[in-house]
């Protein structure tokens, strides 16, 4: 039950940086931020048997898309912690590292890049959209930065409980 616990506050707290990420670097830099609302609308439709858009903004909106995306990204947040307390079991819990948090992190740019951007009409790794290899490096500095979240929450929970 604690590993669970930990893995929970992990994910939040890694989901939650790069979330603070994507908001300061709209504020700063004017970058868009993710719409999470976009991503409650694909899944919204999949209850209904259509997985893949042309165009993901352009399909009719779902009802409580926008809960429903941020909801089911801090699911998926949770989900890769797992994936990180998994294969670093309990010796990495009581002493995280940030390699192979980074490594995790980064490596769930895969989910973006194979399922959601071909899903919601971006193409393969972003290949449809206006400059595909700017939504490819966003993509890979918000999951680095979902890395040293993996990384930031372990050490803080190991730190708070040692």
């Amino acid at each position: 039950m604690e590993t669970l616990l930990l893995t929970l506050i992990i994910g939040v707290g890694a989901t939650a940086l790069m979330d603070a990420w994507s908001l300061t670097r709209k504020a700063l830099l004017g970058v868009p931020a993710p719409d999470f609302a976009l991503v409650g609308r694909w899944l919204g439709h999949m209850r209904r048997g259509r997985f893949r858009h042309g165009r993901i903004a352009e399909a009719r909106p779902i009802p409580g898309e926008r809960a429903l995306g941020w909801a089911v990204h801090y699911l998926i947040g949770i989900a890769f912690a797992a994936v990180l307390v998994l294969l670093g079991g309990p010796a990495w819990l009581a002493h995280p590292t940030p390699g192979l948090a980074l490594a995790v992190g980064i490596a769930t740019v895969a989910a973006p890049f194979l399922l959601m951007q071909p899903g919601m009409g971006a193409g393969l790794a972003a290949r449809r959209t206006p400059r595909p290899w700017l939504a490819r490096r966003q993509s890979l500095l918000n999951h680095a930065v979902f890395g040293l979240g993996l990384y930031a929450s372990a050490w803080l929970v190991a730190a708070l409980s040692g």
